[in-house]
């Protein structure tokens, strides 16, 4: 019954934002996320053709107004890491494994990425878990990347019984406790990415000030981990079915600092509208 309860306050919240105006009465994004980060996650999609097809389409980098990472399947990295670099673009991977080195076939380990040229990496994805991947692993893969130089972006998110039921504040407080716990350092270079399992793929998005108001809810979570100061410099991306139609009133709210795109961001075209959808003025 509590979590019933706990998920109406958290609807009524949204509502109250909406009613109020929206972002514009909340307080401004902190420091250092004003520029929203757009990454993509292309899956077990592309091949060299159509990737680098992909390149040659961005017509408006490098991008002022935002950071841009692209997370492409392994065997790619190597090939779009020097297509990437000029065009300010990040490269990032899918995931990697929690060991330095040793007998894991078919692994990858994190100093590997790092020499191929990626700054970012995805931990904890939906896909991920729902494959069996358990919350102690993507711990200590969190840990690893940290240990490596390389920025992980942790995912989180319920599914659409665990909305349903009311649990979605527990849920994501478990996620993101349990993956943090392995961390020693004070202030780590982390990316979370809210990614409501039941909008992933299926065209349905949150509405903004619902986002707004988990993102919210994320942030209070960093805070009691660490400090409020820290959670405040966290950008905190929303995913799920992001198209460029949504991407503007979602990343006007003042606690949604860009997006994780997976199917929108198969196109060039698609993708940069994205983008250019964010920019000012």
């Amino acid at each position: 019954m509590e979590h019933v309860l706990e998920d109406q306050i958290r609807r009524l919240v949204a509502r109250l934002i909406d009613e109020l105006g929206g972002a514009d009465t909340l307080v401004p994004r902190r420091a250092g996320r004003e520029r929203p980060l757009i990454a993509a996650n292309w899956k077990m999609n592309m091949s060299l053709q159509t990737a680098n097809r992909f390149i040659d389409g961005l017509q408006h980098a490098p991008y002022a107004h935002c950071r841009v990472v692209i997370c492409p399947p392994y065997p790619l990295l190597a090939p779009l890491a020097a297509r990437l670099e000029p065009l300010q673009v990040a490269l990032g991977a899918q995931n990697l494994h929690e060991a330095r080195q040793g007998a894991y076939t078919g692994e990858v380990h994190g100093e590997l990425l790092a020499e191929l040229g990626c700054a970012y990496v995805l931990i904890g994805h939906s896909e991920r878990r729902a494959a069996g991947e358990a919350a102690q692993r993507v711990a200590r893969k969190l840990a690893r990347a940290l240990e490596t130089g390389l920025t992980p972006v942790l995912c989180i998110g319920e599914t659409q019984a665990e909305r349903d039921a009311g649990l979605t504040g527990s849920v994501l407080r478990e996620q993101l406790l349990s993956a943090l716990a392995d961390i020693k350092t004070a202030a780590p270079d982390i990316v979370i990415a809210y990614e409501p399992v039941w909008a992933i793929g299926t065209g349905r998005t949150a509405l903004p000030s619902e986002a707004q108001e988990t993102h919210r809810y994320i942030r209070d979570v960093l805070g009691e981990w660490r400090s409020s100061r820290l959670a405040e410099e966290i950008p905190i991306l929303y995913g799920g079915s992001v198209q460029a139609q949504t991407v503007g009133e979602l990343c006007a709210m003042p606690d949604i600092d860009g997006a994780l795109v997976g199917g929108a961001s198969l196109a060039a075209d698609t993708f940069e509208a994205i983008i250019t959808a964010l920019q000012k003025g």
